[in-house]
């Protein structure tokens, strides 16, 4: 346990941190799976939408720091080649 009055601080912020963080990398995550889900279902409608709310909910949690910016435009990236694949197969 900590001795300091400093490290016992940074022990309560690090712990509200952790729950702010998982609440938003756990909805990331959701929405991207459901995004993954359609475009393998192959509606291309739903999954055009699901795409969008995903990439909004990554820039999301890219804002607020809860993952790195690089992070996000990677799963964008990957989502939007799966869903353009989807569309030119269509």
């Amino acid at each position: 346990m900590a001795n300091h009055k400093s490290a016992i601080k940074r022990i309560r912020q690090s712990v509200k941190r952790r729950v702010y963080n998982r609440v938003y990398r756990t909805r990331t995550r959701t929405f991207v799976k459901k995004a993954l889900e359609l475009v393998k279902g192959n509606d291309v409608a739903k999954a055009a939408e699901a795409t969008k709310a995903a990439i909004q909910d990554l820039d999301k949690a890219a804002s607020r720091g809860v993952i790195h910016k690089n992070n996000a435009a990677r799963r964008k990236s990957r989502l939007m080649k799966q869903l353009n694949a989807l569309q030119s197969k269509s």
